[in-house]
């Protein structure tokens, strides 16, 4: 009866693990998914909003100082802003949540920057002076740092990630996070990546490269993170990806590029999984 008992405890102790486990990895999936959903509305903000105002601002494209884009409860707004110490508005582009580049709204009035627009502006502007100035940013052959302001309520951060000017690329990597507080004063800049990451999805057209996959160091962290998210959903209806992993030594992540869905295992169920499918399908292996 006793061994009885210590077997129903260590049990339940198990299964109270496992749970607590999953709970944790479902918190941490739910907050990179967030905030990698956030990154990507505004960075797809920026990149069609450019493409528009390079077509229908060529007059008074001179004049831009730079842009930054941020959301409303109704919009995405990208936002160029002209140069000099006191900058004012020289084009917003409105877009709407459905996330449709051709359905835009575009208004080059002249206008004062609003409080809002200044507090991303300030943001933006702290990030650019910290990027000149400190050596952990790095630059490398035709890329160049992209500056993503975000602020929610009273959280200010930043990321910075890497574009590049070169076609058939996707750069994971050389990413950065700030973070300010509320008097927007830098408090801490990170690196998210140790390194630089080309992919190159449509390198031999012969073949379909239904995933992609880069792996994280400890210093890159567990899991896939938002900048991850980010760039494979801004490439991913370029790609012929419905998967992407990103694999650490003891987790694996799987973004699902058709749900936009982020899925968290630890490396053993992943191994379990695989085993399985092999014993079921071996044909297929």
């Amino acid at each position: 009866m006793i061994k009885k008992l210590i077997f129903l405890i260590i049990l339940l102790v198990a299964v109270n693990r496992l749970f607590a486990q999953r709970e944790r990895l479902d918190q941490i999936t739910d907050s990179i998914t967030n905030e990698g959903k956030t990154l990507y509305r505004s960075e797809w903000a920026s990149w069609y909003g450019t493409d528009v105002f390079v077509d229908k601002c060529k007059s008074i494209a001179n004049q831009a100082g730079g842009y930054f884009s941020y959301e409303t409860p109704d919009s995405l707004i990208n936002l160029f802003f002209t140069k000099g110490d006191m900058p004012s508005v020289l084009a917003r582009i409105y877009f709407g949540k459905e996330l449709n580049s051709r359905n835009y709204r575009l208004d080059t009035m002249r206008h004062q920057l609003s409080t809002t627009e200044r507090g991303y502006y300030d943001t933006r502007a702290a990030v650019s002076t910290r990027i000149r100035t400190d050596t952990i940013f790095k630059y490398f052959k035709n890329t160049n740092l992209n500056i993503v302001p975000l602020i929610e309520k009273d959280i200010r951060r930043a990321y910075v990630l890497t574009g590049t000017s070169a076609s058939g690329v996707v750069i994971f990597g050389n990413d950065y996070l700030i973070n300010f507080d509320k008097n927007n004063d830098i408090t801490s800049v990170k690196k998210l990546h140790k390194n630089m990451m080309p992919a190159y999805p449509k390198a031999d057209t012969s073949k379909i490269q239904v995933g992609g996959m880069h792996t994280h160091l400890p210093e890159s962290g567990e899991f896939m993170t938002a900048t991850d998210i980010c760039t494979v959903m801004l490439n991913e209806k370029f790609t012929d990806w419905k998967t992407y992993y990103t694999i650490s030594k003891n987790y694996i992540s799987i973004w699902d590029c058709k749900k936009n869905e982020l899925v968290i295992l630890t490396m053993d169920a992943w191994k379990r999984i695989s085993d399985d499918q092999k014993i079921r399908h071996p044909d297929k292996q």
